[in-house]
């Protein structure tokens, strides 16, 4: 469901959550998102949010992390809301035009990744083919745990950019 800001702005606090859940899954970043209302406008939204998710923790992160499926998967460890599934499926939708070779190759990434870092793989996967992102994870197994986390969490500060506009038909 695409929402104006004046509606998003005037939806129960409860509502507003949910919502703002299907653009970046750590409850902690929905709660005070939800709690700066009103929004003068889309901008003033954007920074608020890209405020919030700077000041969150590391566990904050993971859970944000939690709601996307592995590159090449469709289900995401945590439930998520039908809408951000179908939106993960169109940032995803690179890795559906591919080959076999390609899909092992990123599965087997993916669980290096996971076994290095202790959480899955998050990148910005818009516009990206699926070779491209085998190359930009391959490349991000060589940081060290403490640079790859920062990295992570710009890539979902992105998504969670791309998702607002979504949500708010913009």
């Amino acid at each position: 469901m695409q929402l104006e800001l004046e509606t998003l702005n005037s939806l129960s606090l409860a509502r507003v959550r949910d919502e703002l859940l299907k653009c970046c899954g750590s409850q902690r970043w929905a709660e005070e998102l939800a709690q700066r209302r009103p929004f003068a406008n889309v901008d003033h939204l954007k920074r608020q949010a890209e405020s919030i998710w700077w000041s969150l923790s590391t566990g904050d992160w993971l859970e944000a992390f939690r709601s996307h499926p592995k590159i090449g998967e469709r289900k995401a460890a945590a439930n998520v809301q039908t809408e951000a599934q179908q939106w993960s499926e169109q940032e995803q939708a690179g890795v559906s035009k591919t080959t076999e070779e390609i899909l092992r190759t990123l599965a087997e990434l993916n669980r290096q990744y996971e076994a290095k870092f202790g959480y899955i793989f998050i990148v910005c996967a818009s516009g990206k083919s699926a070779e491209e992102m085998s190359s930009i994870l391959a490349n991000r197994l060589q940081n060290d745990p403490e640079q790859e986390i920062r990295i992570a969490a710009a890539e979902q500060s992105k998504i969670t950019d791309l998702r607002i506009n979504k949500l708010l038909n913009q």
